[in-house]
């Protein structure tokens, strides 16, 4: 793991700076105490022996954050001794993936090099596939990472769910009423479970224990679905469990975006998914344009849903930025990579923007964060500058030089 430099007050100044919260501010100064941001503005007194960064003609904005990743449970995804990304279940309800993340991932450094500083950490799965974690980008130890645990709850429902409802979608959406419904029966007779005094119910204990904070709506209930009809599913389900639903992928959500605004459903969406299959004909590259001017609150992420790959979570500003060329205004796009998900998965008290208590996670670009010649200069992440090293700049140093042909 590499160390991170030691806490410090640091202020950065001159630079544009893009608070998210509110429009940008030129000129300004971000100082940085310790974990936090203490103030951000044209007129912030810098105290005395702060550690100063000249950001004139730079941009300083929050650091991103890729709300739906595999990052730190998959290393190489076709070793199996490296994923630990889901339990062999259908239902996992009380599966949280904390304790399969590896702090020394090679994959960690290479995506906050790219200015992304915090993620939801999400296990996959046919199913009910269980807990998902907020964290930080940097740390030695989980407990040194984590922010939030657990953050959500993540159940699919497409052609791969299709197995848990005997082989039908209708199935799968049946069953998941049935073991929603038995956790509601669950929590009101638990003494009579104990003594066993119940039917038996669809799900073990500890499943329908870990289902309690999405009943009660303290929990998300982040569902990947991709066609028309699952998407409804879901919004079904969520109506009539009163669930605070989150969509995942909604490759065709573009067709039924009214609804999904109406329901108030935010989605977790991946402009560059955009290959048409029997799970998603309708995938198209406006997706998030159409899902945000009908009122939809969205955040992007990369590396998630089919064919997604960890190794593929550091292209979220890639994401972005072709959302942007397919119609999607900047600042959405922005918000949708910062300020959104952090409000989405309930932590914007501490993530997503740049105000006075808030933790810093502060990044300085070279130019636009969305254009592919613009580079990372300084990362911050809880206050501590991070290196901007990976194994790949590791071994373009080794290799820069090579030694001569015999």
């Amino acid at each position: 793991m590499i160390a991170l430099l030691l806490a410090q007050t640091i202020a950065i100044t001159g630079g544009r700076v893009l608070p998210v919260s509110g429009p940008a501010i030129e000129n300004a100064t971000v100082l940085i105490r310790d974990s936090l941001i203490e103030a951000v503005g044209t007129n912030v007194a810098i105290p005395e022996g702060a550690r100063r960064i000249d950001a004139r003609g730079r941009i300083v904005t929050p650091g991103l954050i890729n709300a739906f990743t595999q990052l730190g449970l998959t290393e190489i995804d076709l070793a199996a001794q490296t994923v630990e990304q889901s339990v062999r279940r259908e239902v996992a309800a009380s599966f949280n993936v904390a304790e399969g993340i590896n702090p020394a991932s090679t994959l960690i450094p290479v995506t906050r090099v790219e200015g992304i500083t915090s993620a939801l950490v999400a296990p996959t799965g046919d199913f009910i596939a269980g807990q998902s974690v907020f964290l930080d980008l940097a740390g030695e130890t989980i407990e040194q990472m984590i922010a939030r645990s657990p953050v959500a709850m993540h159940v699919t429902l497409d052609e791969s769910s299709k197995g848990a409802g005997g082989g039908s979608r209708a199935g799968a959406a049946e069953r998941l009423r049935r073991i929603l419904s038995d956790a509601r029966a669950y929590a009101a007779r638990r003494s009579d479970f104990e003594r066993r005094q119940m039917r038996d119910l669809a799900a073990s204990q500890a499943d329908l224990e870990a289902l309690q904070p999405v009943l009660a709506g303290r929990m998300p209930l982040i569902v990947t679905a991709h066609r028309v009809f699952d998407i409804r599913n879901a919004l079904r389900i969520a109506r009539e469990f009163s669930l605070r639903l989150v969509l995942a992928g909604a490759a065709e959500g573009w067709e039924i975006a009214g609804e999904i605004a109406r329901a108030n459903v935010p989605v977790l969406v991946e402009p560059l998914a955009n290959i048409p299959s029997f799970n998603a004909l309708g995938a198209r590259y406006e997706n998030a344009a159409r899902l945000a001017a009908a009122g939809v609150t969205i955040a992007i992420v990369a590396g998630a849903g089919p064919g997604g790959t960890a190794h593929n979570s550091r292209i979220i500003k890639q994401e972005a930025g072709n959302a942007v060329s397919y119609g999607l205004p900047y600042e959405t796009a922005f918000r949708a990579v910062t300020l959104s998900p952090a409000e989405i998965l309930g932590v914007s008290d501490r993530y997503g923007s740049l105000q006075p208590r808030r933790v810093a996670d502060v990044v300085v670009w070279s130019g636009d964060p969305f254009e592919f010649s613009t580079g990372v200069e300084h990362v911050f992440i809880r206050g501590r500058e991070v290196p901007l090293t990976s194994r790949q700049t590791e071994l373009l140093e080794r290799y820069r030089t090579l030694p001569p042909r015999w």
